[in-house]
């Protein structure tokens, strides 16, 4: 490796890919992970980066080419740092998330188990439901856009070929009013300037459409413009609210909404479940397959009727309406107290009256619980990025379920907390990656627990 220098260029054989879409190959023994590079190929890779023990490459040409790839659909692919599988077919983007699954299952939690093809879409194009456009200026203009890959530098965009076109056309036209009326951005340097952020949030079924623009502010002038020219580009808006974040660094959302246009919130189904989407709500950004994830889940809780069940970060309540015409009781369990209130208004909407939405830490919550004489038969886990909390894991150990239901968004904190479920009594029975996120390296899974004495 002493060799090896920054700016030189190698011939590398990439035999796998890492978690994060790069190739990943070997010099000198040495792992290089080559941005743009697939498995099977073999390619001329430029050295970004040396560590103690890897290396960081880009390809610079593509001496042989792997079956999968195929020419990004997108006009800013390999600089907006969104979809950074674009250069890999769909089937071999399935293909690489099942990969990833079973790679971290094996390597970070030593779990021997069968995982299944990834669940793909029919049409993976235009699926989000939400968007986040940062906001900047460049030669005097404001821009927008997304970021690019591991910076904070905005890429101006005017199409996205997973947003949409309601979303691109909103966030095109608060730029173009924000330019017209001078509007000044907001500088996370100085503290000053208004406008942060832009965010779409769309209602796939409904059509509706919210709009919230971020600002370092409680007002905005030239507002009845804004609304005017939201209300004549895009049908169906149903919302505009501004955002209050006065917060410096990188948080996008403050805590404060003020609704200058129509409703405070938009709805959305899910199957044949209607929900009410707030500007702070968290809601799948894929309902499409939001659908064939919880179906799963609830394909693998096989409920009778006559079972209580924990649904731990149960957010908005979307996973407990599913599953309560199924059960006979559902705990709705989540920290955030304006998810537990919409939680509360979405279950009364879907007319379900078995659930009991709680606010609360979940690991405190659920002791009380227990400590009330109240079992589950099944826990349903759909945790952020970080995985379960420590005291979260041992309070499920104890309760004993008879089922444990993980939904993941991150396959190495689902390995790290697989590994403990089946060190205290579990035994790992499905592993079923969903495609929630096509052309990016982000993969959801669905995994079914249940105490070993039940083999």
């Amino acid at each position: 490796m002493q060799n090896i220098n920054i700016g030189d260029i190698y011939e590398v054989y990439i035999d796998n890919m890492a978690h994060e879409g790069q190739g990943v190959g070997r010099l000198d023994g040495i792992a290089v992970f080559v941005k743009g590079a697939l498995k099977g190929e073999k390619v001329l890779a430029q050295i970004d980066e040396k560590h103690k023990n890897y290396l960081n490459a880009h390809v610079e040409k593509i001496l042989l080419p792997s079956q999968e790839r195929i020419m990004p659909k997108c006009i800013y692919a390999g600089k907006c740092g969104g979809c950074t599988l674009q250069h890999l077919s769909y089937k071999g983007q399935l293909e690489f998330k099942k990969q990833v699954v079973d790679d971290s299952l094996s390597r970070i939690g030593k779990i021997n188990t069968i995982v299944y093809d990834t669940i793909g879409m029919d049409n993976p194009l235009y699926y989000r439901d939400k968007a986040e456009y940062p906001v900047g200026i460049e030669d005097g203009n404001i821009k927008s856009g997304f970021y690019a890959s591991k910076s904070h530098n905005i890429i101006a965009i005017d199409s996205c070929m997973i947003q949409s076109d309601y979303s691109i056309e909103a966030m095109k036209t608060v730029r173009e009013w924000a330019n017209n009326y001078k509007i000044t951005v907001y500088d996370k340097k100085t503290g000053k300037g208004l406008l942060r952020h832009v965010i779409t949030k769309i209602g796939f079924a409904t059509k509706e459409v919210m709009v919230i623009v971020v600002v370092n502010g409680k007002n905005i002038p030239h507002k009845k413009e804004l609304v005017s020219r939201l209300k004549r580009n895009i049908e169906n808006v149903k919302s505009v609210v501004l955002n209050v974040n006065k917060n410096y660094g990188n948080q996008v959302m403050g805590n404060e909404n003020i609704v200058i246009y129509g409703h405070e919130y938009i709805t959305d189904f899910i199957g044949d479940k209607k929900f009410e989407i707030s500007p702070l709500s968290f809601f799948q950004v894929n309902p499409v397959q939001t659908k064939v994830l919880y179906e799963k889940a609830l394909e693998y809780a096989d409920l009778k009727g006559d079972e209580t069940v924990f649904d731990v970060y149960c957010g908005i309540g979307t996973i407990s309406i599913f599953f309560a015409e199924h059960a006979r009781k559902v705990y709705g369990i989540e920290v955030i107290p304006d998810a537990v209130e919409d939680a509360r208004r979405n279950a009364a909407i879907n007319g379900v009256d078995n659930t009991e939405f709680i606010a609360g830490k979940a690991e405190d919550v659920m002791k009380d619980l227990c400590n009330k004489g109240l079992k589950p038969d099944v826990v349903v886990f759909d945790p952020p990025r970080k995985g379960l909390d420590k005291d979260v894991v041992e309070a499920s150990i104890k309760m004993n379920p008879e089922k444990i239901i993980y939904v993941s968004c991150n396959p190495t904190t689902l390995a790290r907390d697989l590994r403990i479920f089946e060190d205290n009594g579990y035994k790992i029975k499905k592993v079923q990656p969903v495609d929630m996120f096509p052309y990016t390296y982000h993969v959801e899974t669905v995994v079914l627990m249940s105490r070993k004495e039940d083999k």
